[in-house]
């Protein structure tokens, strides 16, 4: 055989056989265009008008709390960043300390699992939109989102929303999905649980906005299609799902106090983390099927327990647009955007997918009901049978008109 070489990984070139070299090169020109110049994937996508240089978007939290650490993720490189929750009243907002609470993996090397008992923004509305100004004036090309949560009074909506939109942010998300905090002010989780209520406050501010609306939606709820469904037909352009998860961390067997503990009390929390993924790929799987049916042209922002690259392309196959990173960042730090793009990145070339949106919601349809499963496997079952029945069990069964065929059913399918 002719001895060929390709170029190596250290610069020099390797010995490779014919096929091997027929494999590097079919590879090569199947990401090439008719032209002959390489087509290389792309991280960049375009989402309810919003042009961002990657699908990765801080979510509201922590990781966006002022200006400041704004700036260190359009900095490192993050493709959007969504904002604290800011409301018209922060005075009435109060956080403790302890608030964070820790489940480790049993070698005690890993969090898995993440509970917070914190508010929404305790700065004063005032200062976030003169941040907001600045931030714009800094970053005029990034997506900047306010994310935002109020009481149910149409007035307050519409003041809130014209408020942050002269600052000249690009979008809002409404948060309907706190779990903890504020429910005596019927806000966060306490209206997003209600699909009636909203679907009206989501069409207040569709009426408001002059810029794409997304609802953040709770899954401290039994069918997350319902209050989804709700907001699409409030008219906001898309859902970001899931926020936290309701949860108790856990209990100290030495104090016997719930954790995190403040002055030996504590108060159901959200959980977050690598231990809510599968729950939130469900969930997306679910309003995005929904979507896909009944609202083609809305979009969804995947959240929960998104670390990896490989992480954010399963919420992609499920049918999400961008994805959004909270306790990721809050234990990893900023620059684990370059590891995750790098990641996904890679997911891309090896399935030779140029863009985001070629892969969107691929796995979809490879969801059904239990019942079809059962009949799936019962036709296959059948179908080995016959074709076993089929199969020469001695040599004097061998027919010469049938004799590939019989060879066939003597081999492994």
């Amino acid at each position: 055989m002719a001895s060929h070489s390709v170029l190596g990984e250290d610069g020099t070139f390797v010995p490779c056989g014919l096929k091997f070299l027929r494999n590097h090169l079919r590879i090569f020109f199947s990401l090439c265009d008719r032209e002959g110049k390489t087509r290389m994937p792309t991280l960049s996508i375009t989402v309810d008008g919003l042009k961002l240089p990657n699908p990765f978007i801080i979510a509201s939290g922590p990781p966006g709390t002022n200006l400041n650490v704004i700036a260190k993720a359009f900095q490192e490189g993050w493709g959007a960043v969504i904002a604290k929750t800011v409301s018209l009243d922060a005075s009435k907002v109060i956080n403790v300390a302890p608030r964070y609470a820790k489940l480790f993996s049993n070698d005690k090397q890993e969090v898995v699992g993440w509970e917070n008992i914190e508010l929404i923004s305790d700065r004063p509305l005032k200062i976030w939109t003169e941040e907001f100004k600045k931030c714009k004036d800094r970053f005029p090309d990034r997506v900047l989102i306010a994310s935002i949560m109020e009481e149910y009074s149409k007035d307050a909506w519409f003041e809130i929303v014209e408020r942050c939109q002269e600052t000249g942010v690009d979008g809002f998300e409404l948060n309907f999905s706190c779990p903890h905090g504020l429910p005596e002010r019927k806000m966060g989780s306490a209206m997003g649980e209600d699909p009636e209520i909203l679907e009206e406050v989501c069409g207040w501010v569709a009426a408001a906005a002059k810029k794409p609306v997304w609802a953040k939606m709770t899954p401290n709820i039994t069918r997350i299609e319902e209050p989804s469904r709700a907001a699409l037909r409030g008219g906001v352009q898309g859902v970001s799902l899931i926020n936290t998860i309701r949860c108790v961390m856990g209990v100290n067997l030495d104090t016997f106090r719930p954790e995190p503990t403040v002055e030996g009390y504590t108060t159901p929390g959200g959980y977050s983390s690598k231990a809510v993924k599968p729950i939130a790929l469900r969930m997306v799987m679910e309003v995005a099927s929904m979507v896909r049916s009944e609202f083609p042209d809305r979009t969804i922002s995947g959240i929960g327990g998104i670390e990896t690259g490989e992480d954010a392309a399963q919420f992609i196959l499920l049918g999400a647009d961008t994805i959004q990173v909270c306790t990721g960042v809050m234990k990893l730090g900023y620059e684990c955007i370059k590891p995750m793009q790098a990641e996904l990145l890679a997911f891309m070339e090896k399935h030779q997918f140029e863009t985001v949106l070629d892969f969107k919601g691929k796995s979809l349809d490879y969801f059904t009901s239990h019942a079809d499963l059962v009949r799936r496997q019962a036709e296959r079952k059948a179908a080995q049978k016959a074709a076993a029945a089929k199969s020469v069990r001695s040599d004097a069964e061998w027919s010469g008109e049938s004799f590939v065929q019989q060879s066939d059913s003597l081999s492994r399918q």
